[in-house]
């Protein structure tokens, strides 16, 4: 059974920091690229940071600077290190498993992170 499990939301004030984690089980995990997605109400799911199989990560403009992505293949987990965070990372986070190439897709059930004085 495919699981993604994040962990590490909460609340927290701007300038402040969270380190969002996520473990996984149920399939190969050093076989797929590792992402953290965020979506607030109303908008599209917007993707936030990738690393892949042999740990290049990738960031979007928005968080660049910021947040650092990371993997530890053998414990199976990704982590998410978010600095200097802004009111507009308020969001619900969600860890997101991609085998390239393939239709192989699996989602968490996300992790709400709030950013507010």
């Amino acid at each position: 059974q495919v699981q993604l499990v994040e962990s590490g939301g909460g609340l927290v004030q701007p300038g402040g920091s969270l380190r969002l984690s996520c473990v996984a089980s149920g399939f190969t995990y050093d076989m797929y690229a590792m992402s953290w997605y965020r979506q607030t109400p109303g908008k599209e799911r917007e993707l936030v940071a990738t690393i892949s199989m042999i740990s290049s990560p990738n960031y979007s403009d928005s968080v660049k600077g910021r947040f650092t992505i990371s993997r530890d293949n053998a414990k199976r987990t990704v982590s998410l290190e978010m600095n200097s965070l802004k009111p507009e990372d308020t969001a619900v986070y969600y860890c997101n498993a991609q085998r390239p190439g393939s239709a192989m897709n699996y989602w968490g059930k996300g992790t709400l992170v709030t950013v507010s004085s």
